[in-house]
């Protein structure tokens, strides 16, 4: 109890005593619930070494890892992998550079100056970029396809070895949930799915779950913990389930797991960390835990979840994208980066003493968004935990492991905009002393995920003076210098049609064999709806992927311009229901490229008609992008796709156990009648008037604490305010600051209960006793 940590399963009055301890309270003989300190988590911040150095000096971004003054040893290097990756890895150089070279060389013939004029070098060089970008994919897949064609890797981590027995019990792990603002009924649906799989797996003894909750919204906070409860009684969840809500939001989701490792990591030996919408089986859970008791050198292992549970047509799309092109890439990204792989920053399994050793986040010098607290911070954790010579490795065999995919077209460029400030930081962590050499390339790869969008911007308006000024200006066919010949400007449709094939086989091939693998060799056919539907729905992919590629374009260079601008990115919660897109929403989002693609379009066909059809595929989806946008994010419409045998997945003809019981909790209508009449959504409601919520929330709250003299008359003067006027008078802040105070709670349950009815019932809005 000294060290922070809950408690293990307690005897005595089982289901009370449990809730109490985990609540971080316990009950007097005479039944009433008072503060336990012995249990409450320490909260004063235990600052590692490197905080205090990075205090004392600010030149410091990381700790030091060659040992000199930071008391760390770096395990060896030079492992039984490493020699391979150093090999595959210079492999995949060659074959890149190769294949760049050739394609750039045809750019060159295929412009009319076979690339001597400024405007030219600079259409090829941009080309050359692009091209090295998408090949990367393309290596990626091929390699990934012949793996899973051999199902043969003597480098993967997933052999089959001992039994579970074989852990000891001392072994436990903790599951975190770091939620924000998130739909409350989604979050708990999910951690009783994982919580019963793991039940019924016989492993559940080995496990505990956190709630880690960020939550601003004083009406989500209040809704958690009454659903935390509700879960607990319903499970005998006590001792197992934990929740804590963290009243300073710092660092977001990786100060949220920092605070979780500096109270009670020193109890655990592992983490799985997970997203609010995130699932696993309990078979995944134990695998994963055993495969870091056979491999003591993993720092972190990260599984390749699977995009399921959605709806709506966008997301139905990404679902059957991730689901048949997921596993090759994942086994060519494993190929080349053993055990040098990223972490995605959920669905993985973390060592926790090395995690909590050498994987502090610094804030960077300078404002944001390229300084400030790191966004991103997966990969820059990945690179740390390398860095200290822990392995990262990429379970891409291990099935049993799922997230969801964003709703709408404009949920997904959202979280894009927050990625790629993210990513862009990553930039300046580039030159850091003693990351690898992969995970320089991992953090440039990050980032080069939106800059080739404005690669591709500036390729097509490069283009575009090009057509036009061949249109408009006449052309010089004796240059300044002296010379025999005039240079002809000449334009070969061969060799451009050549180029246009080699580009359409390194984008569109890694698809083909997917779809041969599935067909072939797996013969899975039958989990994707039959040969016939299974066909038509990777062509529709392919199609909707294309429409979409030109929006996404535009917006990831808009995110970019505005990174470089200084403009930041704010933190939201991301949506978890398929509430779709309306019309107003989207003519706001995208009016602009729309009358870009317009007036581009326009001026296109007065000068150049021939260059117009070629520019089609971008000017159509940029035009059509706010129907599309709406279109693509209707739940009907992903169903009636459904209801045709289109985009399925084997999850959802054969579902798991853990989709169909996340699917039975979500669906499952509330039995309860709302107490007083008050919906679980108002949570400050129920935390004030219903004695039940007033008194769970007072219990979880920490020991009452003495306050400046003018803080505590600002409080007494919230709680006439909100006794007199209602809930509608406070603001959001105002509210927090009253759910904080269990004394100022306290007073306010009472004058709402002594107040005459016309308070009572009408500004609370509540049913009388």
């Amino acid at each position: 109890p000294r060290t922070g940590c809950p408690p293990q399963q307690s005897s005595g009055d089982a289901a009370d005593r449990q809730g109490a301890y985990a609540a971080g309270i316990y009950r007097s003989k005479a039944g009433a619930f008072l503060p336990c300190k012995a249990l409450q988590p320490q909260t004063e911040s235990r600052s590692s070494g490197f905080e205090k150095k990075h205090r004392r000096s600010r030149k410091a971004w990381f700790p030091p890892i060659d040992g000199r003054g930071s008391g760390m040893n770096r395990k060896p290097i030079k492992k039984f992998w490493e020699k391979e990756a150093v090999r595959r890895r210079i492999l995949l150089t060659v074959l890149i550079l190769s294949t760049t070279a050739v394609a750039s060389g045809f750019m060159a013939n295929v412009l009319p100056h076979m690339g001597r004029t400024g405007l030219e070098i600079a259409l090829v060089i941009f080309f050359a970029m692009l091209f090295a970008w998408i090949s990367i994919g393309f290596w990626t897949s091929l390699v990934g396809f012949l793996i899973l064609m051999r199902r043969y890797n003597r480098f993967t981590i997933n052999w089959p070895s001992s039994k579970d027995d074989d852990i000891q019990e001392s072994v436990r792990t903790a599951i975190l949930m770091p939620v924000y603002n998130e739909s409350v009924k989604r979050v708990f649906a999910g951690l009783r799915a994982t919580y019963a799989s793991l039940a019924s797996s016989g492993q559940l003894a080995r496990f505990d779950f956190f709630v880690l909750s960020d939550s601003t919204n004083p009406d989500r906070w209040v809704e958690e913990e009454a659903a935390w409860a509700e879960l607990c009684r319903e499970v005998d969840g006590f001792g197992k389930i934990y929740y804590r809500h963290r009243r300073p939001n710092i660092k977001r989701k990786s100060g949220n797991i920092a605070d979780f490792c500096r109270r009670w990591g020193r109890s655990y030996r592992y983490m799985v960390v997970f997203d609010a919408d995130s699932v696993m089986s309990g078979s995944t859970l134990a695998r994963l835990l055993l495969l870091m008791e056979k491999n003591p050198d993993v720092g972190i292992l990260q599984t390749a979840p699977m995009a399921v549970g959605r709806d709506t047509l966008i997301a139905r799309v990404q679902q059957f994208a991730n689901r048949v092109y997921g596993p090759m890439f994942a086994a060519g990204l494993h190929y080349w980066q053993l055990g040098d792989a990223q972490y995605w920053g959920h669905n993985a399994i973390i060592r926790i003493e090395p995690f909590m050793k050498h994987c502090a986040l610094p804030q960077l010098p300078g404002k944001p968004p390229l300084g400030g607290h790191i966004l991103s911070h997966d990969f820059v954790e990945a690179a740390l935990m390398r860095r200290a010579g822990w392995e990262v490795w990429l379970a891409y065999e291990l099935n049993g492991s799922y997230e969801e995919a964003p709703p709408t077209l404009l949920d997904g460029l959202t979280r894009d905009r927050r990625w790629c400030q993210g990513n862009m930081q990553h930039l300046r962590l580039l030159l850091t002393r003693g990351i690898f050499p992969a995970h320089r390339a991992l953090f440039l790869n990050g980032a080069m995920s939106y800059i080739s969008a404005i690669l591709w911007f500036m390729f097509l308006n490069l283009s575009t003076v090009e057509a036009l000024a061949q249109a408009i200006l006449e052309p010089k066919y004796f240059p300044a210098q002296r010379t025999l010949f005039p240079h002809w400007p000449v334009w070969n449709p061969g060799w451009a049609l050549t180029l246009l094939a080699s580009t359409g086989l390194i984008l569109f091939l890694p698809k083909l064999l997917s779809y041969v693998f599935i067909l072939f060799k797996q013969r899975q056919v039958k989990s994707y709806g039959g040969f016939t539907r299974f066909t038509l729905s990777i062509g529709a992919e392919v199609i909707f992927s294309t429409f979409f590629a030109p929006i996404r374009m535009l917006f990831h260079s808009k995110f970019v311009f505005l990174i470089l601008l200084g403009q930041k990115v704010g933190w939201h919660a991301q949506p978890r229901e398929d509430r779709g897109t309306t019309w107003g929403e989207a003519f706001r989002f995208h009016y602009g490229g729309m009358l870009l693609a317009l007036i581009w379009g326009a001026i296109v066909f007065t000068i150049n008609r021939s260059f117009f059809w070629w520019l089609t595929p971008i000017l159509i989806p940029l035009v059509l992008s706010a129907p599309l946008s709406v279109w693509s994010g209707r739940a009907s419409l992903g169903r009636g796709f459904r209801s045709c045998g289109l985009f399925l997945i084997p999850e959802e003809i054969a579902p798991p156990p853990e989709l169909t019981s996340l699917k039975a909790y979500l669906s499952k209508p509330d039995s309860s009648k709302p107490s007083l009449g008050i919906a679980k959504s108002a949570g400050f409601v129920r935390a004030v008037v219903d004695p039940k919520v007033n008194r769970l929330h007072l219990a979880i709250q920490r020991q009452q604490r003495r306050v400046a003299p003018k803080i505590a008359a600002r409080r007494r003067q919230l709680v006439q305010k909100a006794a007199s006027g209602g809930p509608d008078e406070l603001s959001d802040s105002e509210k927090k600051e009253l759910l904080i105070d269990p004394a100022s709670l306290s007073r306010l349950h009472e004058q709402v209960w002594e107040s005459p009815a016309e308070i009572f019932s009408g500004r609370w809005r509540i049913s009388a006793p």
